[in-house]
């Protein structure tokens, strides 16, 4: 593998034209239309270095990609996905260039440069006579800013298949890699009341916002900030005059668990709220969907070989928890080796300032090689 960290800074001309063509494709996810055409130059280009690369169409959703490189029993699954949380038209309020070093633009963080530093590594392994034995999968999605819904069954076959998942989102501040994520959860309560009128005679009603006023001050006894367990009352609405007993009231509740039984414990709870005032009753519809990426064995396994690679490159890779959920969180929790953050090192997901590092990115890239060949040279 002593070629490829010059192979990798070699190729940055193109490495940086690919991340410019997929950031100049504006993909937001609820826009089918924008988001099948950057699957589709994505596609292109992955075909273009020897890719063999299969459309996963959608109907609700952006069509998603998988891509194959080699051949043999072994497979490691290369995951992340090119929908992001901009609409069309972004680029005029953030124009894509380079300036002091870094490369600007909506979704060149989160995580265009990342599919781009994929594509590198691929070629650094494949693009030689002793390419490894083994397959290197990619499945970028297109729907991953909204929760996965239509990609979570494939995401997970995939990586049933695989003997390791290495996520390329992008790097925690300092290029570290995310070595667990909380699982997210989302809930409607729902309070049914009594309408009455709220001068002549409410007592023959019964408020459903005044019973929502006292059900959020106990969802919000469930946080723990301590544990890492947050628990949000995000979005309130209820009531249709003012002079009306509210005959209903809703609170969405975002949920965050640091473990499996963190999320088990607080769903229970949620499950358990009863309602205080007479004739009001409760309703309450979700779940957690993404569930947490645990700091367990497979995953420092994973860390450990990662932090070799690094340090051959001299380089120091350290390691580290995030709130936000990502598509290997579902992977982890199958029980398949998965390290998450060996993307671009930038700043700014979701940010109006989201920019990578241009400097940052060969070593990335031969960071993921090397990690591959390590991987399907020990399985």
């Amino acid at each position: 593998m002593r070629h490829v960290p010059a192979f990798c800074e070699s190729r940055q001309p193109w490495l940086l034209e690919t991340i410019r063509a997929l950031v100049a494709r504006e993909s937001p996810t609820h826009d089918k239309a924008a988001v099948d055409a950057c699957g589709r130059e994505l596609a292109h280009r992955l075909e273009a270095i020897g890719a063999r690369v299969t459309t996963i169409a959608e109907s609700a959703a952006g069509d998603h990609l998988r891509a194959e490189f080699g051949r043999g029993d072994r497979q490691i699954l290369l995951l992340g996905h090119f929908d992001t949380v901009w609409d069309v038209g972004q680029l005029r309020v953030m124009p894509l260039g380079e300036k002091e070093g870094r490369l600007c633009g909506p979704g060149v963080f989160d995580m265009k440069a990342g599919i781009a530093l994929g594509m590198l590594a691929a070629r650094a392994l494949f693009e030689r006579d002793d390419a490894p034995d083994a397959r290197l999968v990619m499945l970028w999605t297109a729907d991953e800013e909204t929760g996965s819904a239509t990609s979570r069954a494939l995401i997970e076959t995939e990586a049933r298949r695989s003997n390791a998942v290495l996520v390329l989102e992008p790097a925690l501040p300092g290029g570290a890699v995310k070595t667990s994520r909380k699982g997210c959860g989302g809930y409607e309560l729902v309070v049914h009341g009594v309408p009455a009128h709220a001068g002549i005679d409410p007592s023959k009603g019964a408020s459903a916002i005044h019973e929502l006023a006292r059900q959020i001050l106990r969802v919000e006894a469930l946080q723990d900030l301590d544990r890492g367990v947050t628990v949000n009352v995000g979005v309130v609405a209820g009531g249709t005059r003012r002079n009306v007993v509210a005959a209903e009231a809703r609170a969405s509740i975002d949920v965050r668990i640091p473990t499996m039984a963190d999320a088990a414990a607080v769903d229970e709870a949620l499950r358990r709220l009863a309602p205080e005032l007479p004739g009001t009753r409760l309703e309450l519809h979700g779940a957690i969907d993404r569930p947490p990426l645990e700091r367990g064995p497979g995953v420092l396994g994973l860390y450990e070989i990662a932090r070799d690679v690094a340090t051959a490159l001299g380089k120091t890779l350290g390691e580290g928890a995030t709130g936000g959920g990502s598509d290997g969180n579902f992977t982890a929790a199958l029980g398949v080796p998965t390290l998450d953050g060996l993307g671009a090192i930038g700043d700014g997901a979701h940010a109006l300032h989201e920019y990578v590092v241009v400097a940052e990115l060969g070593w990335r890239a031969a960071l993921i090689a090397g990690l591959v060949d390590r991987l399907v040279t020990r399985l």
